[in-house]
């Protein structure tokens, strides 16, 4: 079958960029560290805007965040942050930018409690993908009570922008819940996806 011919999620049908990302990473499990600080970072990012403001912005905050390595991250000083507020590559938002530093300093005190933040993040649901079965993206919550908990939890271990929107699309990006749509021929594929 052609890729044109392939039946997708609605959403990604209106850009090269979105069809890339949902038929190779969206709801693909992944337990990567740095791959989920960037997911967080990124979707901290997206609050108020489009995913694929983001995702065309991607390859300018791997580099203005260091390849998202927490360690060099949570270092990053007020000079550093004033210094990405000026770069045109990310979006330039003080709150996000800060958040992001927050959340590596964060994601360093949960691996060394936690051995990852992979480990971390899903305990959640308890490690093993939440494998959904919507018809229509009406169907689809914006969240549920895991991304609240989930939310609630990292706010108490000093994580920001993080509320459950945002956990819950951390979660579908992650692949901690598969919710491609049934008649999308990434679900089945998403869903054979082993756990590492």
């Amino acid at each position: 079958m052609k890729a044109a011919e392939k039946r997708r999620c609605e959403w990604c049908e209106t850009n090269e960029l979105y069809l890339a990302y949902h038929d190779t990473e969206w709801g693909v499990p992944l337990h990567d560290d740095r791959k989920l600080f960037e997911l967080l970072t990124l979707e901290g990012a997206q609050a108020g805007l489009s995913w694929l403001t983001i995702l065309k912005r991607r390859d300018g905050y791997r580099e203005a965040f260091c390849g998202f390595d927490p360690v060099i991250v949570a270092r990053f000083d007020d000079q550093k942050v004033t210094e990405l507020l000026s770069c045109p590559a990310i979006i330039r938002n003080r709150l996000k930018v800060t958040s992001a530093t927050q959340n590596a300093r964060a994601v360093l005190k949960v691996q060394q409690e936690f051995g990852s933040f992979d480990g971390y993040v899903w305990q959640f649901v308890n490690n093993t993908p939440v494998q959904h079965r919507y018809v229509t993206l009406a169907e689809m919550p914006a969240t549920d009570s895991v991304a609240k908990a989930m939310s609630k939890d990292m706010q108490s271990r000093g994580f920001a922008f993080v509320g459950a929107t945002i956990c819950y699309a951390l979660m579908q990006a992650c692949g901690m819940v598969n919710d491609h749509l049934i008649t999308c021929f990434r679900h089945a594929e998403v869903q054979q996806t082993r756990f590492e």
